[in-house]
């Protein structure tokens, strides 16, 4: 399928699901029990599309917003950068080093199984209510999506391509750099694109949980209050803030990418 009518077939699920939250959240559907209008979606709960994106400028044009959101972009890029570090290195290592992998399996396989919500409180004792809190319990997040996705991509290399590159005559290190790693850069960045929402959900949970400041305080002091729409508000926010993201890597990956074939494309 051509570009533009991916985008178009894109545009057109945002704006049939704006429409029907904006007519069930205006238009009533008849009379209910009490005799008052019935709504499929009531304001009360679900607010409407035009209230939240008028809180979402209000909050941009007042300046409330830069600062939460520029803490929770630092916690969440260091979350990010840690965590994707950590998971390609000790993910090739453990690759390469089949006894290591045997011996360290269990233990990586309870680490990543414990709820990540558990770990918060541990973490605001351990580092305060500061931002290292909530980067690491980021990192806890991004890791493992990292880790195991390296650590297959580089046990999927072909064991054809590595014999004919032994015959060649490379060593460890020339295998490393000319069969490996293009082998699970693929593996690596389809990693990268999931872990960027899990980075952010990492920093706002934290924030959520205890914080006074950053996009996670403002969504759970606008729940304590009820205040739906500012709830949404911030909930397109952290959305619009991932996909920004998103595309840097994206940016970054077409070019490491370059060698690889593309899907075929049907007009």
């Amino acid at each position: 399928m051509s570009r533009p009518k991916l985008l178009a077939l894109q545009l057109l699920v945002a704006v049939v699901a704006l429409l029907v939250w904006h007519l069930g959240s205006t238009v009533p559907l008849g009379l209910g029990a009490d005799g008052k209008p019935f709504f499929l979606l009531p304001k009360f709960f679900f607010s409407t599309p035009l209230d939240v994106l008028a809180r979402v400028w209000t909050m941009f044009a007042s300046g409330e917003v830069y600062r939460h959101l520029a803490i929770t972009l630092v916690e969440a890029m260091l979350a990010f950068a840690i965590g994707a570090l950590a998971g390609i290195v000790i993910g090739f290592w453990f690759a390469r080093k089949p006894l290591v992998a045997a011996v360290f399996d269990p233990y990586v396989k309870m680490m990543n199984a414990l709820p990540r919500v558990v770990l918060a409180p541990i973490f605001a004792l351990w580092f305060g209510l500061g931002i290292w809190s909530k980067v690491w319990l980021g990192v806890t997040l991004v890791f493992f999506i990292v880790f195991f996705n390296v650590y297959q991509g580089v046990r999927e290399v072909s064991p054809v391509v590595l014999s004919n590159a032994r015959m060649l005559g490379m060593n460890e290190r020339q295998l490393l750099r000319h069969v490996y790693w293009p082998a699970a850069l693929a593996w690596v960045f389809s990693s990268l694109h999931t872990s960027v929402g899990f980075a952010v959900v990492g920093a706002v949970v934290g924030e959520y949980l205890g914080s006074s400041a950053g996009l996670g305080y403002l969504i759970h002091q606008a729940e304590g209050v009820f205040d739906v729409t500012g709830v949404f508000a911030g909930m397109l926010i952290l959305m619009v803030f991932v996909m920004a993201i998103d595309f840097v890597v994206t940016l970054v990956e077409k070019p490491l990418l370059v060698w690889k074939p593309g899907e075929t494309k049907t007009v």
